[in-house]
């Protein structure tokens, strides 16, 4: 058989063509495969020798990074790759129902391509569509609003071979669900207005603006912003004055979905505060990396950046101004959650595996490629462009003293208005729940699975740095819901993002796992709970990252806040009794055996 020659059919003149574009760049690694992913429905093994060869990297490695991201495959997935979101709250819309309904319409098992080659059905972890689920992605493509009828459709076009865009366009509908505005969504674009001032006023004076507002880093860790831009301006790393600025789109935390709103409604304001920040620091290099859910967000993206260099607000001497040199690119994710974390994230634009590194040192000394970089989220760029354009008074007029400004919240589960809310720093978790219409609430999840779970008596709490803080999401679950499926959707999400770094993470977590899934089926005493509070306490203090320390909270929250839920589950109040039971795993060779008497049995009164 001779192979094609159209690149778009041979992988080895497509792998060609993507490292030339690259440079022969091994930090284009992870672009080049999810390129490949994307072509192929697989990295094909003549790509992965290539791409071997031609970056002086072993094919060891090169599958080493492959195994690591969720949308990355060696072997061929179906024509038709779906997937689907996994979230607790597409759960609570019927998600898994319909699910079933598709691979048994289609007669494929979970997971495993169909032999025909023609489909693949899947789970992934949430998909930012919260709002309006629940949400699948098709190759890439973002469809919300599932239901029987749609599923229907959606098997009739697959096995009518139907290209993807010739499918029904209500289908790929996406709606930002603006619900509540505030200073940030109601602010005009700045259209150079930021950049201009930096230029006119100069760095420092800018700078001081972003420092006298109050300004602190909207991914919910709350550092100040003027402060990490300072220490990254006066970073003496080998003497090199090359700084990078970088823009973390990878907004994986479930129940979260406001940056992908921002990005499709503010992108050039937030280019813009990119840009402010390369003023201030230095910067001539600038990455946008973006979640591979938002893959169908990318041709918007690039078009306003486009639009940007055009205007002068990009590239060389931006605005008139001599020396002042910077553009942004962007990068995209394959799906890890991990990759949330700075640190990860920095590994990942190096075209690496998402591990964190360890710090000291940080990223804004030693970050992309050990150069100086200041890595911020959507929002806080968003902010910080805002502040430059209509001042720091401006800013400071609403939220607290310690928390100035507001937050955006993406807000979903049980009310009646999901979507985007931006309020003022300082407001309480009743009145948000008032605002999105959610009644009979049992408890509100802030902050994702990361978060804490939030139950009545707690609800005249602030969002704020010094009561709630928050990245963004903020779940709602009525008194019909059972939230040990919170908790068990959770503990699987932490043991399925975990990059396996660090053993308390790494095992600590699917220790957790299987006791949460012990409890959930009504097998667990005592000395189960209490072994995941001790599992808990170890993986909170011993974890590498983040997402060690963080993963268990749910569960410490159940156990803490919610106990009648572990009470009404416990089978038993003795000491420990395990959830395998060998005298029923017998059953089948007593059956085979004809025999049914004592003998046949493992005795379990003694």
């Amino acid at each position: 058989m001779v192979a094609s020659t159209d690149p778009e059919l041979n992988p080895q003149a497509f792998t060609s063509a993507l490292l030339a574009s690259a440079g022969n760049d091994s930090c284009e690694l992870l672009q080049m495969l999810h390129a490949l992913q994307l072509q192929f429905n697989h990295i094909p093994q003549a790509s992965i020798s290539q791409l071997s060869e031609a970056l002086s990297l072993s094919e060891t490695y090169i599958r080493s990074v492959i195994g690591f991201y969720t949308f990355l495959h060696e072997t061929p997935r179906g024509e038709y790759d779906i997937l689907f979101s996994d979230s607790i709250t597409d759960h609570m819309l019927g998600s898994r129902l319909l699910l079933s309904d598709l691979c048994d319409k289609l007669g494929v098992e979970r997971g495993v391509p169909r032999k025909d080659g023609r489909v693949t059905v899947d789970t992934t972890s949430c998909t930012g569509l919260c709002d309006q689920g629940p949400a699948i992605l098709v190759n890439g493509r973002v469809l919300t609003r599932l239901d029987a009828h749609k599923i229907q459709n959606i098997a009739l076009l697959i096995e009518n071979c139907t290209p993807l865009d010739e499918w029904p366009s209500d289908f790929f509908r996406i709606e930002n669900n603006i619900r509540q505005s505030n200073l940030l969504l109601s602010h005009n674009q700045c259209n150079g207005e930021a950049v201009q001032k930096c230029i006119d006023n100069g760095a420092d004076k800018l700078l001081e603006e972003i420092d006298d507002s109050g300004l602190r880093g909207r991914g919910g860790a709350g550092f100040k912003t003027a402060l990490k831009w300072k220490f990254c301006k006066e970073a003496h790393n080998g003497g090199t004055n090359d700084r990078v600025v970088v823009c973390n789109a990878d907004e994986g935390e479930p129940g979260t979905f406001k940056d992908r709103v921002l990005l499709d409604s503010q992108a050039d304001n937030v280019f813009e505060g990119m840009t402010l920040c390369a003023g201030i620091i230095g910067a001539r290099q600038g990455f946008l990396y973006l979640r591979g859910e938002y893959l169908y967000l990318k041709p918007q993206l690039e078009a306003v950046l486009a639009k940007r260099r055009d205007k002068g607000l990009l590239g060389k001497n931006i605005l008139g101004k001599h020396g002042f040199d910077f553009d942004i690119e962007i990068h995209m994710g394959a799906g890890a959650y991990i990759c949330g974390e700075e640190s990860s994230l920095i590994e990942s634009l190096e075209g690496k595996r998402g591990v964190p590194r360890k710090r000291p040192p940080f990223p804004v000394t030693h970050g992309y490629l050990q150069k100086p970089t200041v890595v911020n989220n959507v929002e806080t760029y968003l902010a910080a462009a805002c502040i430059a354009a209509s001042g720091s008074e401006w800013f400071r007029s609403v939220g607290t003293e310690e928390s100035s400004g507001t937050k955006l919240l993406s807000i979903c589960g049980d009310c009646e208005h999901p979507g985007i809310y931006e309020v003022p720093f300082g407001t309480s978790i009743q009145q948000i729940l008032d605002a999105c219409g959610a009644s009979d609430v049992q408890a509100v999840q802030v902050a994702g699975a990361a978060g804490m779970t939030i139950p009545p008596e707690e609800f005249e709490r602030s969002i704020a740095f010094e009561d709630v803080p928050t990245a963004g999401s903020f779940m709602v679950f009525n008194n019909e819901r059972n939230l040990l499926d919170m908790v068990q959707n959770f503990a699987h999400f932490f043991v399925h993002e975990s990059c396996g770094f660090c053993t308390p993470c790494r095992v600590g977590g699917a220790l957790m796992k299987d006791l949460v899934d012990k409890l959930t089926d009504g097998k667990a005493g005592r000395y189960d709970t209490d072994e995941m509070r001790n599992i808990g306490l170890l993986m909170k203090s011993t974890s590498h990252c983040g997402l060690g320390t963080t993963a268990p909270n749910c569960v410490l929250d159940m156990l803490d806040k919610f106990p009648y839920i572990v009470e009404e589950k416990l089978a038993h109040h003795a000491s420990y009794e395990p959830a395998f039971d060998l005298d029923e795993a017998l059953q089948e060779a007593r059956d085979i055996s004809h025999r049914n008497d004592s003998r046949a049995h493992i005795r379990t009164d003694t």
